[in-house]
């Protein structure tokens, strides 16, 4: 594809995600959460020129700097999405506002990478943005899947503040 079109299309991709974390969406972590951030993750990989041959050193700089950011945003946008579970057992996901400004700032983060990039003449493919999201994909899925293992159930018991109580210690004799 074009780098228009792979732009086009990794910005209706984001754009469609981003949007649809603010609707409330059942979770099952039983399921296969990898497979969509790895099969994006091999199709970036797949691309040729992900690293300028002429920029070696600055492109693979760029691009671990691309795929931290990418990390970083996955695992914000994981802890920033509230959960919580129904009383029929289904667990359930919503993005907050915080959830927005993690997105802010990791593309904020990308686009000054990229103009990092564009200063130094390095040739930027959009296959490392792809992997990126991959990356972000693949660390909100894993964290989240792991949070909602952690949520009790409606209606399980869990220990206020206070409720573990200590025995006293047994005095020995004089």
């Amino acid at each position: 594809m074009s780098g228009l079109v792979d732009a086009l299309v990794i910005t209706a991709v984001a754009g469609l995600v981003i949007a649809r974390q603010f609707r409330a969406a059942r979770i099952d972590a039983d399921r296969r959460w990898w497979v969509l951030p790895a099969v994006l993750g091999a199709v970036a990989l797949r691309e040729p020129g992900m690293i300028d041959a002429q920029h070696h050193t600055a492109s693979v700089l760029l691009l671990a700097a691309e795929t931290l950011v990418g990390l970083a945003t996955g695992a914000g946008w994981a802890w920033t999405t509230r959960i919580w579970a129904e009383a029929d057992g289904a667990v359930w996901s919503r993005g907050t506002r915080a959830s927005v400004a993690v997105w802010g700032v990791g593309i904020a983060l990308r686009a000054a990478l990229f103009g990092v990039g564009a200063v130094l003449g390095v040739r930027q493919d959009s296959s490392a943005l792809l992997l990126a999201l991959a990356a972000t994909l693949l660390v909100r899925s894993g964290v989240l899947a792991w949070r909602v293992r952690a949520t009790p159930p409606v209606g399980a018991s869990r220990p206020a503040y206070g409720d573990v109580v200590c025995r006293p210690a047994r005095k020995e004799p004089a």
